[in-house]
């Protein structure tokens, strides 16, 4: 007898504690001993019970049935209810004495409420896009619970690849713009609104005035002091409303660009006043507020407007979209000065505002696929924004496939927009375990190793980065050796899981693409290695479907091209390699240090402008190149820039001349360039060709400017830039 109880007790102890302490079977011996009963037949509910139904199947092969009967006995998991301990799309879990009940507290919070069940009490698991696992179970049992959460952000929306499944958004409670705005007019809408080619040639009084004239463009701003500018928007906002019945909020908020505010008499009164260009958009923005008193108006807070201004204070129904593009991002945005500087104009506008949406950034928008290790900084910055009054926020963080660890950036980063008070190690480790499987520990300490790197380093980390910035930091050559050995250990550790095997592949990849750009800045490359690695790096982006390498839309595939022709070493025939440069017009300061070799060195700058090109600001290029001796040539070419999104135009023309004494110069000709609108980077030559080969020592550069950037660029009214790297004598 003793021996029989002593096994029956055995036997209880052994048992899942979530059974022993049973409050309700949803499961057992996978036949289904539950039902979903709907508090509510409405579609939130609807679909937080087809949610829960499909996920308890998947796990147990039982079909748990759903029905909206108002009765309510044991075994029943009622969806729906209303809670007063939970916000807006918040919810509670309350299971005992054998009844499940998921409440809401608006919104979403019935989905959110089953989503959370499932994986914290269930073992289910949404790691990335269609991307699932769960326990098989063939006994499902819950313990008692009593589990109440509300989002610490009212609005959470971030920028995944992961986004475009609905299953992945509705899990990590994401917002869209669309839910909200009306029209989609979210950002950037002044041109929407009133735009340019309608209203700029009959009223150019209505754009921004700057460098002493009135100019109307796509990227202008508007006059904010001219009266009949804000009752032709009222006459828009107010049609835009009508045609989009059950949408309160809108965006009246500034074109793309920095600095090109108005400047005329009147709003320069105003700015100077205030403080800042703010607020004469405040003062707009409030009398908006007025006159549509049911009606939510944001605006952003944005390069030159993101300080507040000193008297005014924006109306509770004014949302402020403050955006932290311009910070440095190796530490929290309390310990850099760019950042500190940011903080300063989130505690201005958090004590004259409880309605900020935060627009925080948080990739590299020049080399997508590249390592950006800010995982760090990512709780602290968030619980930063909360405690000042945000009460939205958007993570653009460009994920799109391939770039940096883009599903574990997104994970992190949806889990701590709910409740930035979560461990965010634990977070790392836990999505690194479940997406990664046995190469985790290995990703880990890569990740480790690269945070200490950079820090250590003392280099910015920044949204338009190049990794050639980071050679001699936390892409030198020791560190970069430790990352590629713990790739290989992660890679082989999951070589029998193909889908495991294939994320750790996308995860190396932007290692490899430092690699490559680093590899490019050197003389002295190993052509058959780096052919190699260019190879791997190609078929893997084609294999694995990664696409962009830029917001600018250059694809992984061009730039294999690219590299092929412009970055692997080719026989040098240059005429003019390593000639001195003699200076008639200098390139602005921050290019001089590097312009004396740059443009005769052999090396090519690449895809962004904070390497290897020399630079001229709305001024004209003029410089000779002494070959050391004459030589014989028919043609000479150089290579310009063309990335729009920095304000880097094409010139107007280059013209090239050439003296045997450096006194007497004759003309070989002039290369004339066509606006180019395209926003793609392209690198531009500008190319003359004597008609038949002449004898010189020198060859004078001369490059005519645009001198401001036009009406349809970001920069409309300012100095254009120009670069230009290697000039080529064949």
């Amino acid at each position: 007898m003793r021996n029989i109880l002593r096994a029956l007790l055995l036997a209880l102890f052994t048992l899942p504690a979530t059974y022993v302490s049973a409050q309700i079977t949803l499961v057992e011996k996978n036949k289904p001993k539950a039902q979903i009963v709907l508090a509510e037949n409405n579609e939130v509910n609807h679909d937080a019970a087809s949610i829960l139904a499909h996920f308890i199947e998947k796990m147990s092969n039982a079909k748990l049935p759903i029905t909206d009967k108002k009765s309510v006995a044991k075994g029943a998991v009622v969806i729906g209810e209303k809670t007063a301990d939970a916000g807006k799309d918040g919810f509670l879990i309350d299971c005992k004495n054998g009844i499940l009940h998921i409440q809401t507290g608006g919104g979403m919070g019935a989905v959110y409420g089953v989503e959370t069940l499932l994986e914290q009490y269930l073992g289910v698991n949404y790691w990335a896009f269609e991307t699932a696992d769960y326990p098989q179970m063939a006994t499902i049992c819950l313990p008692q619970i009593h589990h109440a959460e509300t989002p610490a952000f009212r609005f959470r929306m971030s920028q995944s690849y992961c986004d475009k499944d609905p299953q992945y958004v509705k899990w990590y409670r994401l917002n869209n713009q669309t839910e909200v705005f009306a029209n989609n007019l979210w950002v950037h809408t002044f041109n929407r609104i009133l735009p340019a080619s309608v209203y700029g040639k009959a009223h150019p009084e209505y754009y921004s005035f700057l460098n002493g004239q009135r100019r109307p463009g796509d990227h202008s701003q508007w006059c904010l002091t001219n009266p009949e500018v804000f009752e032709i928007v009222c006459q828009k906002v107010d049609s835009i409303f009508k045609a989009n019945p059950g949408k309160t909020m809108i965006s009246i908020s500034q074109n793309d660009g920095n600095n090109t505010y108005c400047q005329c008499e009147a709003c320069k009164k105003v700015d100077e006043y205030e403080g800042s260009p703010s607020g004469n958009i405040i003062r707009f923005l409030n009398k908006l507020a007025e006159r549509f008193p049911d009606k939510q108006f944001s605006t952003l807070a944005y390069l030159f407007s993101m300080h507040p201004p000193k008297h005014v204070k924006p109306l509770p129904n004014v949302n402020i979209m403050l955006c932290d593009i311009d910070c440095k991002r190796e530490v929290p945005l309390t310990d850099n000065e760019s950042g500190q500087d940011f903080v300063s104009a989130l505690e201005g506008w958090g004590k004259i505002s409880n309605n900020i949406f935060l627009w925080d950034y948080g990739i590299n928008f020049d080399n997508m696929v590249e390592p950006f290790p800010n995982f760090h900084i990512l709780k602290k910055n968030l619980q930063l924004f909360k405690k000042n009054h945000a009460t939205m926020v958007f993570e653009q963080v460009n994920g799109q496939r391939g770039t940096d660890f883009a599903e574990m950036r997104a994970y992190m980063l949806e889990k701590l927009m709910w409740n930035p008070e979560l461990d965010d190690d634990s977070l790392m480790q836990t999505f690194l375990k479940g997406y990664y499987g046995k190469a985790a520990p290995y990703l880990y300490q890569y990740q480790k190793l690269l945070q200490g790197a950079l820090v250590s380093s003392g280099t910015p980390l920044w949204i338009y980065d190049s990794p050639v910035t980071h050679k001699n930091g936390m892409f030198n050559d020791n560190m970069m050796k430790m990352y590629k050995e713990l790739f290989d250990k992660a890679e082989n550790a999951v070589r029998g899981d193909s889908a495991k095997f294939a994320r750790v592949q996308i995860a190396r990849l932007p290692i490899q693409y430092s690699e490559l750009e680093i590899a490019r800045t050197r003389q002295g490359m190993n052509l058959e290695d780096m052919r190699q690695k260019l190879n791997t790096f190609k078929e893997r982006t084609e294999k694995y479907d990664v696409v962009q390498l830029n917001e600018r839309n250059n694809t992984a595939a061009d730039y294999c091209k690219l590299y092929e022709t412009r970055f692997l070493p080719h026989e040098n025939t240059n005429k003019a390699a390593n000639a001195k440069v003699i200076w008639n017009n200098k390139p602005a300061p921050r290019y001089q240090s590097i312009a004396d070799k740059a443009l005769t060195d052999g090396l090519y700058g690449g895809a962004g402008y904070v390497e290897s090109w020399v630079g001229w600001e709305g001024q004209d290029a003029d410089f000779i190149l002494d070959m050391g001796s004459e030589k014989t040539f028919q043609s000479v070419s150089t290579d310009f820039l063309h990335q729009l999104g920095a304000w880097v135009l094409l010139p107007k023309s280059v013209t090239y001349y050439y003296s045997k004494d450096n006194k007497t110069y004759t003309e070989m000709g002039t290369h004339e360039f066509p606006e180019d609108r395209d926003g793609s980077v392209k690198f531009v030559p500008g190319t003359v060709e004597a008609s038949s080969p002449v004898t010189a020592r020198y060859i004078r550069v001369v490059v005519k400017t645009i001198g401001l950037c036009p009406s349809w660029h970001y920069g409309v009214g300012y100095p254009a830039w120009f670069f230009m790297d290697e000039v080529n004598v064949q």
